[in-house]
């Protein structure tokens, strides 16, 4: 039986429950090719076109993902502008290009938002790692970048009073497994479920939580084995007490194995489908048996109520960054004041995204509403 009988009635530390807003970045490989398509909210997509979910998603640094997609715009797009190349192939330019990073006008334009924590994605669903890491990539090996884009941040953030949280992509690896992906079902049953995933997974996590402390633990999708969770939560706790952990650490894996058989997928599809068209307004998730702080994405947390709870979305319709999405995408200084505004009205704190370019540059049309924001707070 999994325990988190050491966490009962933990506290939401002060420092996080007050509202507030947090900067969420996704910058990677995906920043190279930046492109998904535009125009439908992943949750308008949800809703409408279930069965082609990830088909259309106007997610960028789903890039690997909707190229596997047979007949998807990102397939169509790719042939059209990079030929036969691989994602892979994609590394150099992006490591290039990324050689102009500067960790410092990142922090400034965080402290001129009124953030008052960021979250940096160390590893995305490519596995690509944005850090040194120790831990070898058992079926890409030196699958990671030679310089320290986590560490250089963390400690631009920290000089400025602002605390650092990292991402790490728990449920989804495409190194490890990767078939194309369309819809919530096939999410799950892309989990990796073999011994050497979940290795890796919680090595790496450790080895992120040792070398860098961060104030937030913010995991995705779901994690490969529901039993090793507790001991990861005593590990990260004991080493940053007033650290937090998000809801998404799911490790069902009789669920995900489920998942990949035929009749097993439809039925779970169908399930979703009928709950979704059941009700108006968001899904509710069910609670996990221990987190921090709940999650919604592109939604608006109507239902979260008195637990504590973040929104995250992006600027624009994607996290990574999409040269195909019109200024029209993005909100405007005035409809961010308004979103962070009712989020944090209702006890939320708004982690708003920015998706870099592949130089590190953070476009104008997201850094102008930004501003703008901070300029509102600044003054009260």
């Amino acid at each position: 039986m999994t325990d988190y009988s050491a966490f009962a009635g933990r506290a939401c530390p002060d420092w996080y429950a007050r509202p507030q807003l947090g900067v969420f970045i996704h910058w990677g490989i995906f920043a190279v090719p930046a492109w998904a398509p535009r125009g439908a909210s992943i949750t308008e997509l949800t809703r409408n076109d279930y069965d082609n979910l990830f088909r259309h998603a106007p997610y960028a640094q789903w890039y690997d993902n909707a190229l596997r997609i047979e007949g998807s715009p990102t397939r169509e797009h790719h042939a059209a502008n990079h030929g036969d190349r691989s994602y892979e192939s994609f590394r150099p330019d992006f490591e290039a290009a990324a050689a102009a990073f500067d960790a410092d006008a990142w922090a400034d334009l965080f402290v001129r938002a009124g953030a008052g924590y960021v979250v940096f994605v160390a590893k995305h669903h490519d596995g690509y790692c944005l850090w040194p890491t120790a831990v070898e990539n058992p079926h890409r090996s030196g699958w990671h970048s030679a310089r320290d884009y986590v560490g250089e941040l963390a400690a631009a953030v920290r000089r400025r009073g602002l605390r650092f949280g990292l991402y790490y992509s728990g449920g989804l690896d495409w190194t490890f497994h990767n078939p194309p992906i369309t819809d919530f079902g096939s999410v799950f049953a892309c989990v990796p479920l073999g011994d050497d995933y979940r290795t890796y997974a919680n090595a790496q996590v450790r080895e992120l939580i040792d070398r860098y402390q961060p104030s937030v633990l913010w995991n995705d999708i779901a994690w490969p084995d529901a039993d090793t969770v507790p001991d990861l939560f005593a590990y990260y706790y004991d080493r940053v007490p007033d650290g937090v952990v998000n809801d998404r650490w799911m490790g069902d894996r009789g669920l995900f194995q489920s998942l990949r058989d035929t009749e097993g997928l439809a039925t779970f599809n169908g399930f979703v489908k009928a709950q979704i068209a059941a009700i108006t307004g968001e899904m509710p998730q069910p609670a996990p048996p221990h987190c921090d702080f709940r999650c919604v994405e592109y939604a608006d947390g109507a239902h979260m109520g008195d637990q504590k709870w973040e929104s995250c979305r992006g600027l624009g319709l994607a996290f990574g960054y999409n040269a195909n999405e019109e200024t029209e995408d993005y909100l405007t200084g005035a409809g961010l004041v308004d979103l962070y505004r009712d989020v944090t009205g209702r006890g939320g704190n708004l982690l708003i995204n920015v998706g870099p370019m592949a130089d590190g540059t953070i476009p104008q049309v997201q850094a102008t509403p930004l501003l703008a924001l901070g300029t509102v707070l600044e003054g009260g």
